[in-house]
C-alpha cells in the first residue's frame, strides 16, 4: 500500500471471513456501453438532486469485517494496471474495498463519447498473511474504495504516482520530486459548526483514456450527499507542478448553513515558533506550514500555522481573490531531519479561481493536534449567502500541486522564516511570562538587494497587547547572500486569549515584502470578576 495512508492502528480484531455471498465468480458483469458526456452526468445529478440521498449498499462477508492489518495484507497487482498493455502515458490502480472504506465506487472507462464498466475482481489483488488462501479467486468484487493513477513524473522510464482519489471526496496529488502530504476535498459542508459535519462522497467515476502520447488525463465525477449532489470534471496536467482544472456544478436538496469551496486538509505538528513542548528530535513536523493569500491588488499575505491549545478559526473577507491555498516553504532536509517521512517534500497546493466566485472569505480551521497523523489543519473558500434547496451553483478553479517556491525574481522579499520565545532581552531569567518576541525573516526581492541603510521601515500591528519593540536589520551577505532582513518584533500579550499580529517592510512608496500574519492564541486563566469569584467562593 502508498504511504499516504497514514491511520491509527486500530487494534487485533477478530477478521470474519464468512462465505463471499457478494462476490460473483466468473467473466464479471460489466454492461453494455452507454452514450456520456459532461451534459448527461450534470442532467443526471440534476434529477437526483430531485430525490432524497440514497445511502450505498452495505458491504457483506469478507469486506465488511477486514481490520487494519487484514486491510494492509492486500495490494493491487501491477501487471494488473489498466491501460499497461496500451500505449498510454498513464496506467490506473485500483484500491481495494473495506476496512475504513466500506461503500463501493463504480469506475467507467469513456472511449469515443460511450462509456463501460470497468470491473475489478479478487485475481487483480494479492491477499497474504491470514488472507492467503482464504479469498475466493477470480470472484468480482461489487466497487473498488477508489483508485490512483501512475505516470512517468520524475523519469521516462518508471510510472509513478500521479494522483489518488479514495474516501469520501478526497484526492491527492504530486508534482515533480513530492512525496504525498496534504489532501484536497471536492466539498466542505458544516464545517467545525454547531451542528455534525456533512461529509459528501465521490459515489461513482468515469476515466476518458488517454490517446497514446496525451500528457493530461479527464476525469468526470458524480458527487453525493444529504443535502447536495454534484458533478465533477478534473483535468489533469502531469509536471514540476502537476496542475488540475476543477469544474464543479452543484444541486441542493436543502439549505445549507456553510459550504466550503476547494477544501484543503492538511497537518501542523509544531515549527520553530510554536509554545507546545514536544519532546522530539526533529525541528518540524508538518505537511504545511503556512496559508498563503494572494490578493486581487498584488498583496501577498503569509499566515504561519499553528497546533492551538483549543480550536481556532479565522476568516479572511476577499473580493476579486486571485489565488489562495496552503504551502510548505521550508524545503531543506536539514529543516526536518526525517529521511522517512521526507516532509520537506510535501507539495504546496495553490488555488486560482477561473470564474468570478464573488464576494466571500477564505475560512482557516486549527485543531489541536497529539500525534503527527493527525490532520487538524482545514481551509476553504466560503461564499457569502447560504445555499438554498432547489438552487444551482458552478464553480471553475485552477489547483496547483508541487513545490512552488517563491518568485525569485519578482518584487516582494517573501517570508523566509518565523520564530518565536520568550520576549525581552536574551540570556537573562525571564521576568514578564506574557512576553513574547516573534522573528521574522524576509528574503528576496527589491528589499533583499537594497543597501543597509536604505530608507525603509518596518509596519507592525497587533490586535490587543502591547507592542514593546520592533527592530528591522540586515543580516550580513557573508551569513545570507540571498538578501535577508530581519524583523525583531517584542509584544505584551497581558491577560489577551488571542492576539492577531501583522507585519511587512516598507519603503519607496511601496510594500516591499510579503504581509506576515500570525494569531497568538494564548492559553491564559480568565480575569476573575466579583460575579464568578462569588460563584467560586
Amino acid at each position: 500500500m502508498t504511504d499516504m495512508f497514514r491511520p491509527t492502528r486500530r487494534g487485533a480484531m477478530a477478521m470474519l471471513l464468512g462465505t463471499a455471498s457478494v462476490l460473483v465468480a466468473g467473466p464479471g458483469r460489466a454492461e453494455e456501453p452507454t452514450p456520456f458526456s459532461f451534459d448527461w452526468l450534470k442532467e443526471r445529478m440534476r434529477t437526483r438532486a430531485e430525490g432524497a440521498d440514497v445511502a450505498p449498499e452495505a458491504l457483506q462477508s469478507f469486506l465488511a469485517d477486514l481490520d487494519y492489518d487484514g486491510y494492509r495484507s492486500i495490494a493491487f497487482r501491477p501487471e494488473m494496471a489498466r491501460w499497461r498493455s496500451d500505449e498510454v502515458s498513464f496506467q490506473l490502480h485500483a484500491f481495494h474495498p473495506g476496512w475504513l472504506y466500506k461503500e463501493p465506487v463504480v469506475l467507467h472507462e469513456v472511449v469515443n463519447g460511450t462509456a463501460q464498466e470497468m470491473t475489478f475482481s479478487t485475481a487483480d489483488f494479492e491477499y497474504r498473511k491470514s488472507l492467503a488462501g482464504q479469498v475466493p479467486e477470480d470472484a468480482e468484487l461489487p466497487g473498488i474504495a477508489g483508485f490512483r493513477l501512475h505516470h512517468p513524473l520524475n523519469t521516462a522510464n518508471v510510472f509513478d504516482e500521479l494522483i489518488v482519489f479514495v474516501g469520501a471526496s478526497y484526492f491527492r496529488a504530486l508534482g515533480r520530486g513530492n512525496s504525498y502530504g496534504l489532501s484536497a476535498r471536492g466539498l466542505a459542508i458544516n464545517t467545525w459548526l454547531d451542528g455534525p459535519e456533512e461529509f459528501p462522497r465521490f459515489s461513482e467515476f468515469w476515466m476518458e483514456r488517454p490517446a497514446p502520447g496525451q500528457q493530461h488525463v479527464v476525469i468526470y465525477a458524480a458527487l453525493d450527499s444529504t443535502s447536495v449532489t454534484g458533478a465533477y470534471r478534473f483535468e489533469v496536467h502531469p509536471g514540476a507542478d502537476t496542475v488540475i482544472d476543477v469544474e464543479a456544478h452543484l444541486y441542493f436538496r436543502e439549505e445549507v448553513a456553510e459550504i466550503g469551496l476547494a477544501p484543503l486538509t492538511s497537518m501542523f505538528f509544531f515549527d520553530n515558533y510554536t509554545q507546545r513542548d514536544f519532546n522530539d528530535y526533529r525541528p518540524q513536523v508538518h505537511d504545511s506550514d503556512a496559508l498563503k493569500i494572494v490578493r486581487s491588488d498584488g498583496d501577498v499575505l503569509v499566515r504561519p500555522l499553528n497546533n492551538p491549545v483549543r480550536v481556532a478559526g479565522s476568516y479572511f473577507a476577499e473580493t476579486g481573490l486571485q489565488s489562495f491555498g496552503l504551502i510548505q516553504r521550508n524545503r531543506d532536509y536539514d529543516d526536518y531531519q526525517d529521511a522517512e517521512a521526507r516532509y520537506h517534500d510535501r507539495p504546496s497546493v495553490m488555488i486560482d479561481p477561473l470564474d468570478d466566485w464573488g464576494p466571500g472569505a477564505i475560512r482557516l480551521v486549527e485543531i489541536p493536534a497529539e500525534l503527527e497523523i493527525e490532520d487538524n489543519i482545514v481551509l476553504f473558500w466560503v461564499p457569502e449567502g447560504r445555499p438554498q434547496a432547489g438552487e444551482e451553483r458552478s464553480y471553475r478553479y485552477r489547483m496547483h500541486w508541487g513545490a512552488l517556491p517563491p518568485d525569485e525574481d519578482g518584487a516582494l522579499a517573501w517570508v523566509a522564516g518565523t520564530k518565536a520565545g520568550h520576549g525581552g532581552p536574551s540570556g537573562v531569567p525571564i521576568e514578564n511570562e506574557n512576553m513574547r518576541k516573534f522573528v521574522i525573516d524576509f528574503e528576496g526581492g527589491l528589499l533583499g538587494r537594497s543597501a543597509p541603510d536604505a530608507g525603509v521601515e518596518p509596519m507592525v500591528t497587533a490586535s490587543a497587547g502591547e507592542i514593546k519593540g520592533v527592530v528591522l536589520s540586515q543580516v550580513s551577505e557573508a551569513d545570507a547572500p540571498g538578501g535577508l532582513w530581519r524583523l525583531v518584533i517584542d509584544i505584551d500579550g497581558g491577560t489577551e486569549p488571542l492576539i492577531e499580529l501583522s507585519a511587512h517592510v516598507a519603503g519607496y512608496g511601496r510594500k516591499l515584502s510579503e504581509v506576515w500574519l500570525y494569531q497568538w492564541v494564548r492559553d491564559v486563566p480568565a480575569p476573575v470578576t466579583e460575579a464568578n469569584s462569588q460563584i467560586e467562593g
